[in-house]
């Protein structure tokens, strides 16, 4: 078979090189959506995705007898290297990730050749997969191969985590997704709690002001840097990352199916709920042109989907752990249903990642009756 040799990607030919590499391991997956081209080529882009501001990043590519055969991303980020380490980051933190190989060989050459950059740039442990930050798509995909991922979800081969544990790497945290049947409702319990929630003059739980967005979306993510800031692999983000954040979420936000909660006006919690893009993107090969970008925008201009994902809830910690935090998310949610299923046709959601030991948020899950059907786990390994 010849020998895997593993080099640092070098200018334009290998950049495409390695995001093409994608498309062709995975083109027989019925269940991996091809993401737009345009975007990976953003995410990779220092100057385009501020997360380069504070990142140091470098890709590979394996090559085998002059074919690519393989490709990883390693990186840290001077964020995450702050972080408390019992929070899972921490000093001497890399990362490695966009991770996908032939085979078993090819996979290890490239996990040692990410390992050894690591190791030259001061770091003493790896978590990953991250691709490329903790926001973006963390963990490998180890159930639910059978179904497409919604949006910003990964997906990769069932292989890979054979491969992974191979090269010494043991589970930091398991991630779950839940998917939740909404069409008829919740449970009477979840329904007496709403209700006691309307009746209170206190809580107002108000849809995101699309006329408003830059106002709300600051709001939101302000929430969020408050909410998750105790919580493991929680990394900030800067001010730069809240703008561009918010103009990428933007042309999916609806504002029925996405709420902020006050309490005495005060803002403190969100829920954002996404259609799910993905169910389009899947057959678009990862590109916009000649004709696809008119099909996606008429879609978002209205979007019409079975199934909207819960990517992102948050209370602020003043009010973490008390009655009142899984009533307004009982209450979100709630109002979400209401909203989209008349009007987008939802029929089901699916709510995470959550963490394996967020009691809270496993609480919340469990009480509106939704199950798992999806485990990602991200691996540790000291170098």
């Amino acid at each position: 078979m010849g020998a895997v040799s593993v080099e640092p990607v070098a200018g334009k030919r290998d950049f495409d090189a390695f995001i093409d590499l994608a498309y062709a391991i995975n083109k027989d997956d019925p269940n991996w959506v091809p993401p737009l081209r345009a975007e990976v080529v953003e995410l990779l882009t220092p100057g385009k995705n501020p997360f380069h501001d504070h990142a140091k990043l470098q890709l590979f590519l394996a090559r085998r007898g002059g074919e690519v055969v393989g490709r990883i991303s390693a990186h840290y980020d001077e964020l995450a290297l702050a972080q408390p380490p019992e929070q899972g980051m921490g000093p001497g933190t890399g990362n490695w990730g966009l991770f996908e190989a032939r085979d078993a060989e090819v996979g290890a050459a490239l996990i040692a050749r990410a390992e050894q950059w690591l190791r030259d740039q001061g770091m003493t442990r790896v978590l990953a997969p991250i691709s490329l930050s903790v926001w973006e798509e963390p963990g490998l995909l180890v159930k639910g191969h059978d179904h497409p991922p919604m949006v910003m979800m990964g997906h990769n081969k069932p292989e890979y985590e054979a491969w992974v544990e191979a090269a010494g790497y043991t589970v930091a945290k398991k991630l779950y997704t839940y998917d939740l049947p909404v069409k008829d409702g919740f449970p009477p319990i979840v329904n007496r709690i709403v209700a006691s929630g309307e009746r209170n003059p206190s809580i107002k739980v108000r849809p995101v002001d699309k006329s408003q967005f830059e106002r709300d979306a600051a709001i939101i993510i302000d929430i969020l840097n408050d909410a998750w800031s105790k919580n493991w692999g929680f990394v900030p983000f800067t001010e730069r990352e809240k703008a561009y954040g918010a103009k990428k979420l933007a042309p999916l936000i609806i504002e029925g199916a996405n709420m902020i909660a006050e309490l005495d006006g005060e803002p403190v919690a969100f829920m954002l709920s996404l259609p799910d893009v993905n169910s389009k993107l899947i057959t678009m090969g990862g590109k916009l042109y000649p004709f696809n970008w008119i099909k996606l925008l008429w879609w978002l201009r209205n979007p019409h989907s079975p199934a909207f994902r819960v990517p992102l809830m948050g209370v602020v910690q003043k009010w973490q752990a008390t009655r009142v935090a899984s009533q307004l998310a009982f209450m979100m949610i709630e109002y979400i249903r209401r909203y989209a299923v008349p009007n987008n046709g939802v029929t089901r959601a699916e709510i995470g990642w959550i963490l394996e030991d967020n009691q809270g948020m496993v609480a919340i899950a469990q009480a509106i009756e939704s199950k798992i059907n999806r485990e990602y786990r991200i691996y540790e390994k000291t170098l």
